[in-house]
């Protein structure tokens, strides 16, 4: 049987508008799921999760990490 790891968890905030951004980078937000300017998502920290905070690390704010 498996067993359940608990992952911690990483808020991030978008606090750059998508105006002016590559579609690549369009993308990446929307993963992450944020949808506009100083909306929040919960996610899990993976090194996936890093890797595309890490893209758009000039767009982001990490808010906290647990």
């Amino acid at each position: 049987m498996a067993t359940a790891k608990t992952q911690k968890k990483i808020t991030i905030r978008l606090k750059k508008g998508l105006a002016g951004c590559t579609n690549e980078q369009i993308a990446t937000v929307r993963g992450l799921g944020l949808r506009h300017r100083m909306h929040e998502s919960t996610l899990e920290n993976t090194s996936s999760v890093r890797g595309m905070i890490k893209k758009i690390i000039h767009m982001v704010d990490i808010v906290s990490e647990k």
